[in-house]
């Protein structure tokens, strides 16, 4: 690494010079998205009945704050119907799965309806099963149904600057997809039968939100993208609509009045440090280039 840095000085500092310019950018975004908050007559703290709203937007990461929002509108008396508005490709099969229960614990209580914007897919998709309703515009891209999981091979590149690595490791699988070598046949029989297994999970949990056959299943959860149109035909989603046929349809279900419901959002954390400025920065990386590691997903993306 070090005869690289003395060869290419300059393609090093521009390394150097592009991450720190998306970690401006990301800082930028942070403050612009601190400035811009919801009306204070539709948070958490209204004292007037109304549907709750929660947004699931981008790649799927982390479920912490989903969950806590989610925990939150379910415990307010003042929310007697929540909309879970999703935008998202997929991501991480945990956090995707943590979602769905909790959406579905959720619907337990009181409705929730899970609408989609312009991509509902993969484990965005997943986390709508667990809602009594799942709207989608007729454009609306979705399905995707199924899992990945991919492992860089650095090998050519780390021969070009002559990095080498050295493993001890306990087993001959502990470092299975190690960027610096390809998959082995018995790391990639591993890996299929792993992406089996899960992919098996996700068509169970379909069949048993949509109540349809797992056989049936099967036929759809092929990956293929569906457009919202058509994942009404096979019975893949509820009906066509947007965000505002949404939140109608929670109202009357929350036993509200339809013409204009109340709004409420979760509580938001505003509070500015340099800790949640790194933190959103990161999230801006991810969500443009997905996580730095390997990771098995329930996920879609157009461009790779």
């Amino acid at each position: 690494m070090s005869s690289f840095r003395q060869k290419h000085p300059i393609l090093l500092g521009l390394f150097v010079l592009t991450g720190i310019f998306f970690l401006f950018l990301a800082g930028i975004s942070l403050l612009i998205s601190s400035l811009i908050s919801h009306s204070p007559k539709t948070d958490i703290f209204t004292k007037k009945d109304g549907v709750g709203i929660i947004e699931l937007k981008g790649l799927i990461v982390s479920s912490e704050q989903i969950l806590k929002h989610l925990t939150e509108l379910r415990n307010s008396p003042n929310v007697k119907s929540i909309v879970l508005r999703i935008d998202s490709p997929g991501g991480a099969v945990g956090a995707s799965q943590e979602i769905y229960t909790e959406v579905k614990r959720t619907s337990e209580v009181k409705p929730v309806v899970a609408s989609m914007g312009s991509m509902g897919a993969s484990g965005g998709y997943y986390a709508a099963l667990g809602a009594d309703n799942i709207i989608a515009n007729p454009g609306t891209m979705t399905g995707s149904i199924g899992v990945i999981v991919k492992f860089p091979n650095l090998e050519s590149l780390f021969e070009k600057i002559g990095y080498k690595s050295e493993v001890i490791k306990s087993g001959p699988l502990k470092d299975v997809g190690a960027s610096n070598r390809p998959l082995s046949d018995e790391e990639r029989n591993l890996m299929q039968d792993l992406i089996d297994n899960v992919y098996t999970q996700f068509v169970r949990d379909i069949a048993a939100s949509r109540s349809m056959p797992e056989e049936t299943i099967y036929d759809l959860a092929d990956g293929r993208i569906y457009s919202g149109e058509q994942a009404l035909e096979v019975g893949l989603i509820d009906s066509l609509g947007n965000f505002t046929d949404a939140i109608t349809l929670a109202a009357d279900l929350g036993g509200l009045d339809t013409k204009d419901p109340q709004l409420i959002y979760p509580k938001i954390e505003r509070k500015f440090s340099i800790f949640n400025l790194l933190m959103s920065a990161e999230q801006s990386l991810v969500d443009n280039f997905g996580p730095l590691y390997p990771i098995l997903s329930f996920e879609w993306r157009g461009v790779q």
